[in-house]
């Protein structure tokens, strides 16, 4: 994949080109994602909003490379490569350890030549309300069980023991990633923040969402959806309507500043 300036890049998936939509989205996934679990949002979107998904090094096509076991580097790589994409605007959409991340490359493009409208934090308690966790020190068969518990892989790719060898590595990386993660309680964003959330969400209560709210000095929106950690899977068309109000609005909002 190539970038807006014509060079190579392995971090961004652009599954559709949209050359004509004025605004771009860039997703970033839950530990253990891929830029793939994001296909869906780039065809629905697609030719109204351009969709960029990272793709973080140890899986798929990327799986020979070395992971990444801290969100702080992994936010420099990705807010390096978007830097290279700023010849349109830009909203954040993160799920889970990807809301945090989004957060912190939103931090890193402050000053840069992106143009920033806004981040979409879905699935993640405020980075100033995080839960500790140890579950990147478990053992595999441990490890595995939680994510079954989060129903955001289907049980039967545990099946596969070629797949469970594939996928541990980036599994427990991402998990060390998130879960050693320390924000810098002293610097806020400027853009605005929306928290979407399940309602049956055993990782983030509503009050641990709302907290998001001070994380930023812009506007703060939070949405609720039926469902569980992976509410999306099952509430897509709610989800997209929500990122493409806020797109808009924000859209809007950035066009008359300027």
């Amino acid at each position: 994949m190539t970038s807006a300036s014509g060079e190579p890049s392995a971090w961004i998936r652009r599954f559709h080109a949209a050359p004509s939509a004025p605004t771009r989205l860039v997703c970033l996934p839950h530990a253990g994602g891929s830029a793939s679990y994001f296909f869906p949002v780039a065809t629905a979107l697609t030719p109204g909003v351009e969709v960029l998904a990272v793709q973080y090094p140890g899986r798929q096509d990327r799986r020979t490379e070395t992971c990444i076991d801290d969100l702080h580097e992994l936010a420099d790589h990705v807010a390096r490569e978007l830097k290279l994409w700023a010849d349109r605007p830009v909203t954040l959409f993160g799920h889970s350890m990807g809301a945090v991340l989004a957060y912190e490359v939103a931090r890193r493009l402050r000053g840069s030549d992106v143009e920033l409208l806004g981040v979409l934090a879905s699935g993640r308690g405020a980075p100033s309300r995080a839960r500790v966790h140890d579950v990147h020190l478990m053992r595999d068969d441990m490890l595995l069980r939680e994510v079954r518990a989060l129903s955001g892989t289907e049980d039967k790719l545990f099946e596969d023991d070629e797949i469970v060898r594939m996928v541990l590595p980036a599994l427990r990386s991402d998990y060390k990633a998130v879960e050693t993660y320390r924000h810098d309680p002293d610097d806020k964003l400027s853009c605005p923040v929306v928290a979407l959330l399940g309602d049956d969400d055993p990782r983030v209560s509503e009050d641990e969402a709302r907290a998001w709210e001070d994380h930023t000095d812009g506007e703060f929106g939070m949405r609720v959806f039926p469902g569980g950690h992976f509410y999306l899977n099952d509430q897509a068309e709610g989800v997209l309507s929500v990122v493409t109000e806020h797109i808009a609005k924000w859209s809007a909002a950035a066009g008359r500043a300027g």
